[in-house]
């Protein structure tokens, strides 16, 4: 099941805001508040508030338990732009863009969540093809029948 929460007109440019999103997109829930507490950076204190609130939907609204939860969407649209004028040289003024953000986060515990261990087993597993791959390859292959002659050293004269 999914849960979302959405913060509406953040004070934000979204650019400031995509930057931190990108970095928990896919994580588990507490591994994602994790990387928000320590990321030093006005985007990320918004995010954590979005995610918290995403995590209280999920529990209180949609029976779920937030270890089962993994942050499957995290989008940050672009919201409506103040402009402001500031005073410049010679009686001229020039344009200041006050951007604004949509924050939306989407919560699943559909998605199973990777831990240390399972990544480590699939990595093996991998390998284990890859190599299996490589000998069967090198027993049918035709160039491997093929030797090429090795370059003599050249001597002095």
């Amino acid at each position: 099941m999914e849960v979302r929460s959405i913060y509406r007109y953040a004070k934000i440019s979204p650019f400031k805001v995509r930057e931190v999103t990108r970095e928990i997109q896919g994580l588990p829930v507490a591994a994602a508040l994790d990387v928000l507490a320590f990321t030093p950076k006005k985007a990320a204190f918004l995010i954590n508030k979005t995610l918290k609130s995403a995590i209280a939907n999920a529990e209180n609204n949609a029976n779920l338990k937030a270890d089962t939860l993994v942050v499957r969407e995290a989008v940050v649209g672009e919201g409506p732009t103040m402009k402001r004028m500031m005073a410049r040289a010679r009686g001229s003024g020039s344009r200041i863009l006050k951007r604004t953000s949509h924050i939306r986060i989407i919560l699943t515990d559909e998605i199973p969540i990777e831990t240390r261990e399972t990544r480590k087993a699939k990595r093996k597993a991998e390998e284990k093809a890859a190599k299996s791959d490589e000998a069967g390859a090198r027993s049918t292959s035709p160039s491997a029948k093929k030797k090429k002659p090795k370059k003599k050293a050249a001597g002095k004269k």
